[in-house]
């Protein structure tokens, strides 16, 4: 039987929950320990699938094909291990089961109600991964904020469960905000307090708490904490901000997070944490030996959280190259042909992101072609591979209308273009190609050397495709499909001939990318990049000496 943690939040929302939830986890799991991390959502969408990336972020897809919270993409990147359907839960998907067997008559005409019937569904889910003894160790974490109408239940089952198991199986971390008011110079528990007290109210006492802050909290600040919320000194940790996530899992070692859960969960004979990769990747993140600057296209710049496992992909990428990756947003819909150069200047490489809709293509085909014609370093996700397919298409092959079916149904070249079995479909909720899928790769391509493979598994989230009617005629001008699905023969990646590295991809490689194994196309893409920038500056300088001698 596995012993349960729960992670809950107070005060406010984005605290870092999931953040505190994967650091604690890797600690555990440093200590040779088999720990796995859940989250579960109040809102009622069945899954974030069909919700706007402004809404909540990016859409996180597992390699079962489930559409899932962003959260759990934190939870691969730190633990290296995947994560499945059953890691993320919402309200939605909680009611759809209980109706489904109300439907069924599986309740012998009860009535049916929160309690217990919702509560008892969230409960199986939250013991799920703790049975068949793959896991010493369950972490859930629970979305939104103590006090909030629609965590109840969730917060009631966590009460429940607490009751029901013996008191060393099962612990609760609570995440609260520590306020500095620069005006009275002094951090505030208040708020804390009355968070605690509220998650008490509702039959829950913390047994940890963990306190967001700006400044460090001094010792009696800690006590006084302890002394009104009920808890030990000792359980008052300080999350003090960090220039970096990944520093987190350090800080948390320091403050004894992890040896105080192990105490509270009777767990003996642990070994001491082994993080030496982990301090090695974070030297390499704090001390790079160079820069490049890359820049992201997309439509959804304006929240970071849209793009997310790309951005943390850089991350990973940068420190292998020892390379710092700044990343400038250019918003796709305000780009021109008469404003690409300046606004693409000074970028050493180029990735043009995700995305759904005709908002904003335009200046994604005008941002590749720049790329294209300029030898600058591209890399294309997904609609970024798709718009590198137009965009040839027109500039290349001659086909000024060529599109995709998405935007222009009425197109005579539809280069994209919707799948068969996509074609009928109304509801749109997990309904795409979702989840891994196998690729393989052409060898004697840049996609071979990247990998270093044939074979190569990714995922996937998207209803367009390349349409293979038009393959000869990309061959032929040197755009290569240079891999491939096996069973159905779909283009999964291009790429261009005389190109320094010029490469688009229809899966979602961002989604497999973790701080112990870094996304191999990214890793790739950065170190072109730093050939471009060095190539630029030697350039420049060559420029300028020859300017000096005149």
């Amino acid at each position: 039987m596995a012993k349960y943690i729960f992670v809950t939040g107070g005060v406010t929302s984005s605290l870092g929950k999931g953040i505190i939830a994967a650091s604690l986890a890797k600690l555990l799991q440093a200590r040779g320990l088999k720990v796995t991390i859940q989250k579960f959502d109040p809102y009622i969408n069945v899954d974030p699938g069909t919700l706007n990336p402004y809404e909540h972020g990016e859409c996180y897809v597992t390699d079962d094909g489930a559409e899932t919270d962003l959260d759990l993409g934190h939870y691969e990147r730190f633990l290296n291990i995947p994560t499945s359907q059953a890691n993320n839960v919402t309200t939605g998907r909680i009611y759809q089961t209980v109706i489904n067997k109300e439907r069924a008559g599986d309740y012998l005409g009860k009535t049916v109600q929160v309690i217990p019937h919702i509560t008892d569904e969230i409960k199986n889910r939250m013991l799920l991964l703790g049975k068949g003894g793959k896991y010493d160790i369950v972490i859930t974490e629970i979305g939104g904020t103590v006090g909030d109408i629609e965590s109840l239940p969730f917060v009631e089952a966590v009460r429940q469960i607490q009751w029901e198991l013996p008191e060393e199986d099962c612990m609760v971390v609570h995440l609260t905000l520590i306020p500095y008011l620069k005006a009275a110079k002094e951090l505030k528990t208040k708020p804390t307090q009355h968070s605690v007290r509220m998650l008490s109210q509702e039959g829950v006492q913390p047994n940890v708490i963990v306190c967001r802050t700006e400044q460090p909290l001094t010792e009696d600040l800690k006590k006084k904490i302890a002394l009104f919320c009920n808890v030990k000194p000792n359980a008052v940790i300080e999350a003090m901000d960090a220039s970096t996530i990944y520093e987190v899992p350090l800080k948390m070692l320091q403050e004894g997070l992890d040896v105080i859960v192990l105490k509270k969960l009777e767990i003996n004979g642990y070994a001491a944490p082994e993080l030496t990769k982990w301090r090695a990747f974070l030297d390499k993140l704090k001390y790079p030996q160079s820069k490049v600057t890359i820049g992201l296209i997309g439509k959804y710049i304006e929240l970071q959280d849209a793009y997310k496992s790309i951005l943390e992909s850089f991350i990973h990428a940068g420190a292998i190259n020892e390379c710092k990756v700044q990343i400038v947003n250019v918003h796709s819909e305000f780009i021109t042909h008469e404003n690409v150069k300046e606004k693409l200047k000074d970028l050493d490489g180029l990735l043009v992101a995700p995305g759904f809709g005709n908002r904003g293509v335009e200046g994604k085909i005008i941002a590749v072609q720049h790329a294209r014609e300029n030898q600058l370093p591209f890399f294309g996700i997904c609609l970024g591979m798709q718009m590198a397919v137009i965009e040839f298409a027109r500039n290349v092959l001659g086909w000024k209308d060529a599109h995709s079916t998405e935007m222009d149904e009425k197109t005579s070249h539809p280069v994209i273009d919707l799948m068969e079995d996509q074609k009928n479909i109304s509801n749109k909720g997990g309904t795409m190609r979702l989840g891994a899928y196998p690729c393989e790769i052409q060898k004697d391509s840049l996609a071979y050397n990247i990998y270093g493979t044939a074979t190569i598994s990714e995922r996937h989230r998207h209803r367009w495709e390349f349409n293979n009617k038009y393959i000869t005629d990309f061959e032929k001008a040197g755009l290569i499909p240079s891999g491939k699905n096996p069973a159905t023969g779909l283009v999964e990646i291009v790429e261009l001939k005389g190109h320094p590295f010029f490469i688009g991809v229809q899966y979602h490689p961002e989604l497999k990318s973790t701080v112990e194994n870094p996304q191999p196309i990214f890793v790739s893409f950065i170190k072109a990049a730093k050939e471009y920038s060095e190539k630029k500056n030697t350039v420049k300088t060559s420029s300028l000496q020859g300017e000096m001698s005149s």
